[in-house]
């Protein structure tokens, strides 16, 4: 890894913790409003999906097809979340389910040692510090090949800088708008740019982290992947890692009616509307041969 992209790395995670920890400060002075709020919401509920539904049950796992259109539209959606070009996030994911907490992983929380330091420094580096490190990163050139042939994908992911900008615009200019002053532009830009990119960053994060060390185990597997109910509203859906371990192609990580998939309703609602299909789902029965006797 470069020392570009280490410091590149460093700002997209460590600017939106500044820009979290300033909004906090300036809660004391009651300095949001629901306009800031809601900006920030449309904006996260916009490049969350853009991540879960685009990046990766649809890119990564083709758990359904689509328009290209509709398949452009949500890789820059999960650009703005600013996680990564898409071509290098589908290669580590995919490279991460061929290793599943094994070595080649490249964010698994169990290689770091045994006991109580072993287990913080593989959070540490499953949650945020593998993002700083060369080793056991994927080449798109193995492990993205199909994405490579596609050349508006190519584009998008060389442009992932501008998404990032556009981010950070849009709130500001929304902001401006609405408010009509600079300070109005800067308090959206705090609120749906930095902290909304801060609260994504680590709900994702979290998925590679708490949701390969706490939780339940519904379905037999090879790893170590689990079930985190109390994040799977905010991570939409994403927190059912169990069940997305035992079933990686299936579109839908929520397989029982009380388990809340908010990216695989947008699947559904999708295909309803004639805009998805070929959308993978698990039968009962294969299921049920996953799970513990």
């Amino acid at each position: 890894m470069s020392r570009y992209h280490k410091a590149a790395n460093l700002v997209g995670v460590f600017a939106p913790v500044a820009g979290f920890v300033a909004a906090i400060a300036l809660l004391w002075h009651s300095l949001v409003g629901w306009t800031d709020l809601t900006i920030m919401l449309l904006l996260y509920v916009a490049t969350g999906l853009g991540i879960t539904v685009g990046y990766h049950r649809l890119l990564t796992h083709r758990s359904f097809e689509t328009h290209r259109a509709i398949r452009y539209l949500f890789a820059i959606f999960g650009s703005m979340a600013v996680q990564g070009p898409v071509l290098h996030w589908v290669s580590d994911h995919r490279k991460h389910h061929a290793f599943t907490d094994e070595d080649g992983d490249p964010h698994s929380p169990h290689l770091a040692g045994g006991g109580v330091a072993g287990a913080l420094l593989g959070l540490w580096h499953a949650h945020t510090g593998w993002l700083f490190s060369a080793e056991g990163r994927a080449e798109p050139a193995r492990y993205a090949r199909d994405l490579l042939r596609d050349r508006g994908m190519v584009a998008i992911d060389r442009l992932f800088l501008f998404w990032t900008a556009l981010g950070l615009v849009l709130p500001f200019a929304v902001g401006f708008g609405l408010r009509g002053s600079v300070a109005g532009g800067l308090t959206a830009l705090l609120w749906g740019g930095l902290v909304r990119i801060f609260l994504l960053h680590h709900v994702t994060f979290s998925i590679n982290s708490l949701c390969h060390f706490l939780g339940a185990r519904r379905f037999r597997t090879s790893d170590e992947s689990r079930n985190l109910f109390w994040l799977a509203p905010f991570s939409f859906g994403e927190a059912w890692h169990n069940n997305h371990h035992a079933f990686p192609t299936s579109a839908f990580h929520g397989l029982r009616w009380r388990e809340l998939d908010p990216g695989g309703l947008v699947i559904r609602a999708l295909e309803r509307a004639g805009l998805a299909w070929d959308v993978v789902r698990v039968a009962p029965e294969r299921q049920r041969v996953k799970i513990p006797a």
